[in-house]
């Protein structure tokens, strides 16, 4: 039920065929919505680094052959045997992309028209985010409060719950205090504002002066830049102040979860009324979250202590495990204060065309602090 919706909607899709990726923006029929559903005319999504892996399969925008119109851009790359063995899941196939956005409910089933009209935020696993309309289910959404704009509200689900979820894990497992790595950019920043909120000790980690600055703007009290020379100490000094055994990695390769589990291990040793050879028994735990390193995670096995673990993490199994009232109220909290703790700022405003463009496609790929994308259809 609703308007009349247009006969096509244009969509960004990410296909892989034999030896390359193409990448395009395509007129695709508006599915219908069943019973339990709704059309979104979207009118903001942001480009999150959890919609660039689908959408690029983990090529580099440098090695791409740009083509097509600047209204019917196409981007094409070669894959190597190894990566058509990797991705030999989705061949064939044309994924449509974007996790969540923002936008108006222009047609809904019959068992969600009270929803028609109404401006919602929506996370879908399904995909399909950029583009100018989204077939969904009306669970995967929440409506804004009045005055939320769509630019505003857009980001609501992968930020905002995400540092929601790290919290409620830290509650699941009994700790009070925790290290977040790369720390700066949007979610780095809710972070930051949420712990304040919540008096839960806070460690974070950067890799430039400037995002020093930037979070002791914001109240952090402890920032170590893992480029200063004195890294290494600061970061011991840190989590040895706030009793930190938790870590939520954003970075993923490289040594960073080393550097982590040396510093608090050597805290965890601190703690220790005797000597032991063999280090100390607390527990102590990463979370990979993110790839901002697509190396593989480097793990000396030194001076971490007897018991430590460094494990794959994500929101929604978090908020799944918390149950629908917790993962209700978590959610909630974050719609009570879009404009505030979790507002998202954005360095760059795209259209769809725009999205698949040579500069723009290399600028929302170095995921740099400050230059977020938010893709207006």
């Amino acid at each position: 039920m609703g308007a009349d919706l247009p006969n096509g909607c244009l969509q960004i899709r990410s296909t892989v065929l034999d030896g390359r990726l193409e990448i395009s923006l395509a007129s695709r029929p508006i599915r219908q919505p069943g019973p339990d559903e709704l059309v979104v005319r979207v009118e903001a999504s942001p480009i999150n680094p959890s919609d660039i892996l689908p959408m690029l399969a983990g090529c580099n925008p440098a090695d791409g052959t740009f083509a097509g119109s600047a209204e019917e851009p196409n981007v094409s790359f070669e894959l190597s045997e190894s990566a058509m063995a990797a991705l030999a899941g989705r061949a064939g196939q044309s994924l449509p992309v974007g996790l969540e956005g923002a936008g108006t409910v222009v047609a809904a089933g019959e068992n969600a028209t009270e929803l028609l009209g109404k401006r919602v935020a929506f996370l879908s696993m399904a995909m399909g985010a950029f583009g100018e309309y989204c077939t969904l289910a009306a669970t995967d959404c929440m409506v804004m409060p009045d005055g939320v704009t769509a630019r505003q509200g857009a980001d609501l689900f992968c930020n905002p719950l995400t540092v929601m979820a790290m919290v409620e894990t830290l509650a699941q497992i009994g700790e009070t205090a925790m290290i977040h790595t790369a720390a700066a950019s949007n979610l780095g920043q809710m972070l930051v504002k949420v712990c304040n909120e919540d008096n839960l000790p806070l460690v974070n980690v950067v890799r430039r002066e400037e995002h020093v600055e930037l979070l002791r703007s914001l109240g952090a009290e402890h920032v170590c830049n893992s480029s200063a020379p004195a890294f290494r100490e600061d970061l011991a000094k840190a989590v040895a102040a706030t009793g930190a055994t938790v870590a939520f990695d954003a970075i993923g390769g490289g040594t960073m979860a080393s550097e982590l589990l040396m510093a608090m291990e050597t805290a965890a040793a601190g703690r220790m009324p005797a000597y032991s050879a063999y280090g100390s028994a607390e527990m102590k735990r990463v979370y990979v979250y993110g790839l901002l390193n697509p190396g593989p995670t480097e793990l000396p096995r030194h001076g971490y202590g007897m018991l430590w673990s460094v494990e794959g993490w994500a929101m929604p199994p978090i908020l799944e495990s918390a149950g629908p009232e917790r993962a209700m109220a978590l959610t909630q909290r974050v719609v009570d204060n879009i404009t505030t703790t979790f507002a998202s700022d954005y360095g760059h405003e795209i259209s769809l065309a725009e999205a698949l463009s040579r500069d723009a496609m290399e600028g929302y790929c170095r995921k740099a602090t400050g230059e977020k994308y938010l893709i207006v259809p």
